[in-house]
C-alpha cells in the first residue's frame, strides 16, 4: 500500500473541496492511504512537496490548487512557476500528480474540479500513482 500526500493550496475553498474529493476517492479506490496538508498558495506547493520528500514518509504526491486569471500578470507567474517547480521535482524522481487548475474563470474551474465532470483531482491522483508504478518498474 502506497502512502500518498495530498498538498493543497487552499484559496477557493469550494473548488478545493471538490478537487480533494476526487483525489481522495481515486487514492482509496486504488487501495492506498493518504494524508492532506495545506499551504498558503500554489507557489508553495513544490516547496512543501520537496520538504515532505525529505522525510521519506511518502511514496507519491498530489498537488491541488486553483489559479484563476485576474487583471494582472500574477496569473502567469503563479501558473508557470508552480508547474515548473513540480516538474523539477518529478525530474528528480518524485511521483507527482499535478492537480493545479489554471483557468480563465470560476465556471471553468468548477467544471474541472467536480468529480462528476472532469475530475481533475482524481486525474491528478491517478497520475501520481501511475508515476509511482513506473518508478517502481525501473527501480
Amino acid at each position: 500500500m502506497a502512502r500518498v500526500l495530498i498538498v493543497e493550496a487552499r484559496f477557493y475553498t469550494h473548488l478545493n473541496d471538490l478537487l480533494l474529493e476526487g483525489a481522495r476517492a481515486a487514492i482509496e479506490e486504488a487501495g492506498h492511504s493518504h494524508e492532506t496538508i495545506t499551504v498558503p498558495g500554489a507557489l508553495e506547493l513544490p516547496g512543501a512537496i520537496g520538504l515532505a520528500a525529505e522525510s521519506g514518509r511518502y511514496d507519491a504526491y498530489v498537488a491541488i490548487g486553483v489559479v484563476i486569471r485576474g487583471e494582472t500578470y500574477h496569473f502567469e507567474i503563479v501558473a508557470g512557476e508552480s508547474a515548473r517547480g513540480l516538474m523539477a521535482l518529478s525530474m528528480d524522481g518524485l511521483a507527482i500528480g499535478n492537480g493545479i487548475l489554471t483557468t480563465e474563470n470560476e465556471a471553468q474551474a468548477l467544471t474541472r474540479a467536480k468529480p462528476t465532470e472532469k475530475d481533475k483531482g482524481g486525474e491528478a491522483a491517478k497520475a501520481a500513482l501511475a508515476m509511482l508504478a513506473l518508478r517502481e518498474r525501473f527501480a
